[in-house]
């Protein structure tokens, strides 16, 4: 058999919650309250940045993944194609010329793309950090 709870009856908004507590115990409370909203928010700003840097130094990670692909790909394979085009063009210099372009062209797309990803890293923080300013403001002004 379960127990139902039935609601009590609504408090009156029109009167205060806590008719006891004195002005200076509001104040009191209310600056508590709003130091710990504070601190809330601060935290939550410092896991929002800490994302945000998560985010760029993989963004990182990616411009030196691509800098050292780009580097392997040209020590290894432009030796084995140069070769190769040097019999089609009779010239041994033109093959090399040929695979140099290709893989240039490749590690500037890796670069990029690297970039990009570092720019796209912008700071969610701003939100947060405005709505601390907005707390303050408030709490400023009810105690004037």
């Amino acid at each position: 058999m379960s127990a139902t709870v039935q609601p009590g009856p609504l408090p009156d908004p029109t009167q205060p919650v806590e008719p006891d507590q004195s002005l200076g115990e509001l104040v009191n409370r209310m600056t508590t309250d709003v130091g710990r909203l504070v601190s809330t928010q601060i935290e939550l700003a410092k896991v929002e940045i800490k994302d945000e840097v998560v985010r760029a130094g993989k963004g990182a990670g990616m411009v030196g993944g691509g800098g050292l692909v780009a580097f392997v790909a040209v020590l290894l394979l432009s030796f084995a194609i140069a070769y190769w085009l040097a019999d089609a063009f009779d010239d041994l210099g033109s093959g090399f010329l040929v695979v140099g372009l290709v893989y240039a062209a490749v590690a500037a797309f890796l670069v990029l793309k690297g970039k990009q990803q570092i720019s796209s890293a912008a700071p969610v923080a701003e939100q947060t950090i405005e709505s601390i300013k907005e707390d303050v403001e408030w709490a400023r002004q009810q105690r004037t």
